[in-house]
């Protein structure tokens, strides 16, 4: 086994709480069921947030999803100015078999614009 990264991001319509822990765990299931694994597969998650997203940290939806012995890291993304608005982006470090060609990132809702060449993959 190989330790992989897989990417993702997704972006929340106002920031508050329950839409950034929702959209966060509606991500982390869509990148585990495309890159199927447990959670004692993954090494570490790195999340990051625009600055305009401050009500939430959204590596509490990974442990409201059992991630309780993942490590797991919060960031702030630099205010780029004409950057996506209100969007979380997630790293996961996976134990994996899956080759780096195999594996699925995703990006959903205004997040497809990040990486248009992936995001229908």
């Amino acid at each position: 086994m190989l330790v992989r990264g897989i990417r993702g991001a997704i972006t929340v319509a106002r920031d508050e709480p329950t839409l950034i822990l929702d959209a966060t765990e509606r991500l982390l299931r869509e990148i585990s069921e495309k890159n199927p694994f447990a959670p004692e597969d993954v090494a570490s998650a790195l999340f990051t947030v625009t600055p305009d997203l401050v009500s939430e940290f959204p590596a509490a939806a990974a442990r409201r999803m059992g991630w309780t012995l993942v490590p797991l890291l919060n960031f702030t993304e630099i205010g780029v100015p004409g950057r996506l608005e209100r969007c979380i982006r997630v790293l996961i470090h996976v134990n994996t078999d899956l080759g780096q060609d195999e594996i699925q990132h995703v990006y959903l809702e205004g997040a497809r614009v990040l990486r248009p060449d992936l995001a229908g993959r």
